[in-house]
């Protein structure tokens, strides 16, 4: 399949979505699995369209992904508005640590004893699998920036946090199956550095940073109601771009560094706002028209008697002007990522990811949920929900990509890709058709009104 001809099959998609998207939201599906089942139908289980091997595409493929889980990461950080010592975020703390790590003990369990993996290649398996997708999950995430439901918040803080907090094993894992003993005394050095250092390291100074330059935009906006003079996807951009890359300079974690930038940004927002309640970009949806409609912002700010220079109105501008932008941007890497994903499957599908999957769903990380997380935190109903509510997507292709990228031998990387992207499509068929009408059962259950979604 040349170039022309991929042009051509991903502008069909786009645009039958685009006519269809009103028929679409109401749907009791996710789009990714419609995304999913174009690319089955375009590869060789379908038409036979496109065929590509994800060895052939690792190097890539590594790049690509990362972006769309950067962008993610990023928009999930700016959409939480909560103070960080509120309750909402205790969840996801939980989540992210103690429940991330036992579901990569069960699932590294059950690869070494069922599956007769090495434990190198089932620990790096059980990584790879571990956390929840920030690009994939944007449904059971926060609606906006008000929203303080639990679940909702728990599931957005978890997906931010444990695509950076699952590196360190990914990295464990690949040095497992390089070293195949933990006798020597690589195991000090990881924890120090990958661990200790990394993880702190990388949380601080992306939020120092997005905090930072998010209080000088805002400065610098509120003097000028030009808003060519600021443009704030560029904001976003570099932002994104900086946080990574000053965050792996030090050797700390780029993942984490990005969404703690997310979360600085969104701060410095709030102190604009005067701590208020209500988020900037709706105290000013009225005034300025293009925030209401969704769109960018226009060359020249529709106010008068120069309410630009109201700092609140400068962060409002900002915020929305950078969540419309990163949410269009998501999309479009979804679409292109899900798409090959769909194609890539019928070259690498892997029986053994049936139980696999089962489990994990089913059984581990439901498990993990139930027994770790505090009932101040979460009732009863929200720990079978969030139990639930664990999608594998982009993520996990990011780290099976960086993995297959350093160091691993062809027999332990095609193990490893079969398992992964066959989990990882079941993820997405069994949660895209479950996720729905399991999420409108829990706003019923909350008293809330639910919400249609693609």
């Amino acid at each position: 399949m040349n170039f022309l001809e991929w042009m051509a099959v991903l502008g069909i998609l786009l645009l039958i979505l685009a006519l269809a998207s009103a028929y679409l939201r109401w749907l009791p599906v996710t789009t990714s699995l419609i995304y999913l089942g174009f690319g089955l139908l375009i590869g060789q289980l379908g038409v036979g369209l496109w065929d590509m091997d994800f060895l052939h595409i690792a190097g890539w493929m590594e790049h690509l992904t990362e972006i769309a889980v950067l962008v993610s990461l990023f928009v999930s950080g700016l959409k939480l508005r909560m103070p960080l010592r509120d309750p909402a975020w205790k969840s996801a703390y939980i989540l992210a640590g103690p429940v991330m790590l036992a579901c990569i003990a069960g699932v590294a369990l059950l690869c070494h004893f069922a599956l007769g993996l090495s434990w190198g290649i089932a620990v790096l398996i059980g990584a790879i699998l571990a956390p929840t997708d920030p690009v994939l999950a944007s449904l059971v995430q926060v609606n906006n920036s008000r929203d303080s439901d639990r679940v909702r918040y728990g599931l957005s803080g978890e997906a931010g946090f444990n695509d950076g907090t699952a590196f360190p094993f990914v990295v464990f894992g690949l040095l497992l199956i390089e070293q195949e003993t933990l006798a020597s005394g690589w195991v000090s050095d990881w924890a120090v550095h990958r661990l200790l250092w990394a993880v702190p390291a990388g949380l601080l100074s992306g939020y120092l940073l997005g905090r930072l330059i998010g209080k000088l935009a805002i400065f610098l906006r509120a003097r000028n109601a030009d808003t060519s003079m600021s443009p704030n996807d560029s904001l976003a951009l570099a932002l994104i771009a900086l946080a990574y890359v000053g965050a792996e300079l030090i050797g700390a974690w780029g993942f984490l560094a990005v969404f703690a930038a997310g979360l600085g940004l969104r701060h410095a927002e709030k102190d604009a706002a005067d701590e208020s309640e209500t988020p900037s970009e709706e105290l000013i949806a009225n005034a300025v028209p293009h925030m209401a409609e969704g769109g960018l912002a226009p060359r020249e700010l529709p106010l008068e008697g120069g309410k630009i220079a109201e700092p609140k109105v400068a962060a409002g501008v900002m915020v929305g002007d950078i969540l419309t932008f990163g949410g269009q941007l998501e999309r479009m890497l979804e679409v292109l990522l899900v798409t090959m994903l769909g194609v890539l499957v019928s070259v690498h599908w892997d029986w053994r990811a049936v139980p696999l999957a089962l489990a994990l769903f089913l059984v581990i990380r439901p498990l993990s949920v139930w027994l770790l997380m505090p009932r101040r935190y979460l009732d009863r109903t929200q720990c079978l929900t969030v139990g639930w509510f664990g999608i594998r997507g982009i993520g996990s292709l990011y780290y099976l990509s960086y993995a297959v990228t350093h160091g691993l031998l062809p027999d332990e990387a095609e193990a490893i890709i079969q398992l992964v992207i066959s989990v990882v499509v079941l993820s997405i068929v069994i949660h895209g058709l479950s996720t729905q009408p399991l999420l409108r059962r829990y706003e019923r259950s909350r008293g809330d009104t639910p919400t249609g979604h693609g």
